[in-house]
């Protein structure tokens, strides 16, 4: 959050220049029509302020009679415009992104300041020629990204400086934009990653959304190339062009600060773009077409709107004389963070095209603009989380390889031919939301989606798996840890992860047994200490036309010598809050009702434990996770203590969100050791269709449990 220094840029003025700018500096714009036009009425605004003097443009095309004063030299190009006389003092540039770096490259040959529009250049080698060039020759180079001009930054600045969010825990910027047939229609390299030849990059996260990457980065600290340690792309596009139009970018500070960009111009209506700062206390969401910045802490909310500074005025003022000089707000060097997204963007692999199944289209003709399905709520997820689409499990995005070296996509599990679950071994999940591997998604027979993972009400929730809370006082959870010193719910850098070491499929391809480390989050010392070890073994069959069963077998030992305790919000104090366990997070669901054989209702069930007479917990209604919106399904849930063993509480939640578990932890802490390492397991029945009690008690029959 620091606002870099970039006087090492062409962003003052040195005390070598020999002469002062005069008082009404002379300027040239080059490409008078698109975004020329607004140029042209800023233009208009300050030379009847008196502060400068429009003395050419040059276009091939020349702005209708009138338009200008007769006063104002037209010329074809800029080629034409400098050899025509002196140049002026200052150029801009508001033409197609690939004549960028060519004629910024002659405007400071000529002696000229230049102002060039976003972005500055299509290629990195282009940015570093151009940087090197208006070095040496001691000129200014502006690029117009608007929103760093905003007084909106500085006070965001101020307010997380103050520490009125707490600690900052990541940034993120989000747009959903509308774009037609005919945006892409505009001129020959609308839409190209290149043309003729030529880099273009004409995308989302480049053009038309440049400014959420680039306010973006300037808030999370990286403005200059080597602020950047690393960014990964994930591209798509519905409409038909080379380039991205529905992105996530991750970009990764050498500050250690973390940038996720979802952007797409494919959304059902356009909202206004915003960059958010969450904090350990709150968040911040900057507005950065409005200059609007809200502010929401336990406190409450509050919202401003702040004025800010043109971009060429500022330029202005950086031209005169050494003492009275101002620092450009968007100087070409403050854009080398830009211009490294920009490059991987360009050298990523072509964006893969988003399937028909999974795109509307609305309006007629030029006007028709694609909409992909769910795309503002996967833009929301995908900022909350700091995921990618890929991630996020978009039906339409890509698929990713699995974290051991050998491995590609884990294959799925399935019965009777069908796909119904699939592992992910959760490594690109975000630190905070601790990191383990899960199942997801898990579906019917008939194909209906029964997990959710990433979902924007608690992102730490990854679809069927394991997770605790408080081992010895790690969070393997995510989220905030729910202490009873503070008695509520804080953030806190306490996050472990759990890793994948090894992976054995059975021989008849109907189990997977994993090796597990739960490793306490890296510190000073060192890569994180193991605390447990875990032995996972998920098996899998059918039970008849319409059902399957999914059972969870897991063995939690201590890594070191000593006993472990494993503990829950509900240990730590916060009543009817023990879970941690076996967790398995459902989608949305229509109609929802959750019961045992004895009870109904989250209240009625919820810290109720198994017994003979109500042995399962059943949960019916229509699931609407993925694509199609989903369909009727039941799962049933039945626990499978070992004789002696504890029966574990029901952990239910409904009226929040959708989740089942088993707490371990319900009031008092258990403990895993040598000894006596913790062991559980659990079978779920996933079926089609909305089950009754005694059709429960028939799949159970069948299953030869008792009732």
């Amino acid at each position: 959050m620091t606002q870099q220094s970039v006087a090492a840029d062409v962003g003052s003025r040195t005390a070598a220049d020999s002469a002062d700018p005069p008082a009404r500096p002379r300027i040239a714009l080059v490409g008078v029509h698109g975004f020329g036009e607004r140029h042209l009425a800023n233009l208009a605004r300050l030379e009847e302020a008196g502060a400068l003097e429009l003395v050419a443009v040059a276009d091939p095309a020349p702005p209708e009679p009138g338009r200008l004063a007769d006063s104002v030299a037209v010329f074809r190009d800029l080629e034409q415009l400098l050899g025509s006389g002196p140049a002026p003092d200052v150029v801009i540039l508001a033409t197609p992104i690939q004549t960028h770096a060519p004629l910024a490259l002659a405007a400071i040959a000529a002696g000229a300041d230049v102002y060039v529009e976003k972005p500055p250049m299509a290629s990195l080698a282009q940015f570093d020629a151009v940087l090197a060039a208006a070095q040496e020759a001691g000129r200014l180079v502006q690029v117009g990204f608007q929103s760093l001009g905003s007084h909106a930054l500085p006070a965001l600045d101020r307010l997380v400086g103050a520490g009125e969010i707490g600690e900052v825990r990541g940034v993120s910027a989000a747009g959903t934009w509308v774009r037609t047939k005919g945006y892409f229609k505009r001129s020959r390299w609308a839409g190209k990653r290149s043309l003729d030849g030529t880099d273009v990059v004409d995308g989302v996260a480049t053009n038309a959304l440049a400014h959420a990457v680039a306010t973006g980065l300037k808030i999370a600290g990286a403005e200059l190339a080597r602020d950047v340690l690393s960014v990964e792309t994930d591209l798509y596009r519905a409409h038909a062009t080379e380039s991205d139009d529905t992105s996530v970018i991750r970009v990764r500070t050498a500050g250690g600060a973390v940038l996720l960009c979802a952007l797409t111009l494919c959304a059902d209506e356009q909202t206004p773009p915003s960059v958010t700062v969450h904090g350990t206390l709150g968040r911040a969401d900057f507005f950065y077409t409005e200059d609007r910045l809200t502010v929401t802490t336990p406190d409450g909310e509050r919202t401003a709107t702040f004025g800010r500074t043109d971009l060429l005025e500022n330029l202005l003022a950086a031209r005169r004389p050494p003492g009275s000089a101002s620092q450009l707000l968007s100087p070409l060097a403050g854009n080398g963070a830009f211009m490294t997204v920009l490059e991987a963007i360009r050298t990523a692999e072509q964006p893969r095209a988003i399937g028909a199944a999974h795109v509307a289209w609305e309006g007629e003709g030029d006007d028709a603009h694609p909409v992909v399905s769910g795309i503002r709520q996967l833009v929301r997820r995908a900022a909350a989380a700091q995921a990618t689409f890929a991630e996020l499990g978009a039906p339409w995005a890509r698929e990713l390889p699995g974290e051991l070296p050998s491995a590609g996509p884990q294959p799925a599990f399935t019965v009777n031919g069908a796909a119904v679950a699939r592992p992910a071994d959760g490594s690109r999940i975000t630190p905070t939301s601790s990191p383990r591997p899960y199942l997801h998604p898990v579906s019917t027979l008939a194909g209906t989606v029964v997990t959710d993972h990433l979902p924007e009400d608690h992102v730490w929730h990854l679809g069927a798996g394991v997770a605790i809370q408080d081992v010895d006082g790690v969070n393997f959870w995510g989220g905030r840890t729910y202490t009873r010193d503070a008695g509520a719910y804080i953030w806190r850098k306490d996050h472990g992860r759990i890793v994948t070491l090894a992976v054995e499929d059975g021989a008849r391809g109907d189990s997977r047994t994993e090796t597990l480390s739960w490793l306490a989050p890296a510190g000073s010392a060192g890569p994180g200490v193991p605390l447990l070890s875990e032995r996972r073994t998920w098996s899998w069959a059918a039970v008849g036309s319409s059902t399957w069963q999914l059972t969870l077998d897991f063995t939690l030992t201590p890594s070191g010598p000593a006993p472990v305790t494993l503990g829950s919000p509900g240990s730590n104090g916060r009543p009817q809050g023990g879970y941690g366990g076996f967790f398995w997070r459902l989608p949305a669901v229509d109609g929802g009702k959750v019961w045992t054989a004895s009870a109904e209702g989250e209240d009625a069930v919820h810290g109720a434990v198994p017994s003979t007479a109500a042995p399962w917990l059943a949960w019916s209604g229509n699931f609407r996770n993925g694509e199609p919106d989903g369909g009727p399904a039941t799962l049933v849930f039945l626990p499978r203590p070992e004789p002696g063993q504890p029966c574990d509480p029901w952990f239910v939640r409904a009226a929040g969100y959708p989740g089942v578990g088993l707490s371990l932890a319900w009031e008092q802490p258990a403990t895993a050791s040598h000894a006596s390492p913790l062991h559980r397991t659990v079978t779920v029945l996933v079926a089609d269709g909305l089950l009754s009690t005694s059709d429960i008690e028939q799949l159970i029959t069948t299953l030869g449990e008792s009732k």
